[in-house]
């Protein structure tokens, strides 16, 4: 007899835990927005996993490729910068926005390479660089 008792004691004990808990429950409040999201980058993917936006800090160094490897730029030591992606498909990025200390600027790209448009102000320099598929290329500045 005297197991049965503690087990029935246990019992009501664990059923005023669970009492007490669900009494402490508050409703989901679908209204409240967090004031502030904090984090180093952001990626928004599609459905299959694919990375088709960031918001990210790229570090001073030479650029490298998503691969890691080093651009044809990688000797030329670039300024810490905060990058906008918006990117294709293929993993193209096709609109990319960044600035740094000495400037900013935009890249639009087409969807036949190498056609883009870069809007430019780096320094006390401005410059829109227009290339269409055939490689042919415009600098206009002031």
């Amino acid at each position: 007899m005297r197991p049965h008792r503690i087990a029935t004691i246990l019992t009501l004990i664990n059923l005023a835990v669970l009492v007490l808990l669900l009494k402490q429950v508050r409703p989901v409040e679908a209204d409240s927005t967090p004031q502030v999201i904090r984090g180093r980058a952001l990626e928004i993917v599609d459905a299959q996993g694919k990375v088709r936006a960031s918001i990210s800090i790229n570090p001073e160094g030479p650029a490298h490729r998503p691969d890691g490897s080093l651009t044809e730029h990688g000797t030329r030591i670039f300024p810490e910068a905060v990058v906008f992606r918006l990117i294709r498909p293929d993993g193209r990025p096709s609109v990319k926005i960044a600035t740094t200390e000495q400037g900013s600027g935009i890249d639009l790209s087409g969807g036949i390479d190498p056609t883009y448009l870069v809007l430019s102000a780096d320094g006390g320099d401005t410059s829109i660089t227009l290339t269409n598929k055939d490689n042919h290329r415009q600098v206009v500045k002031p």
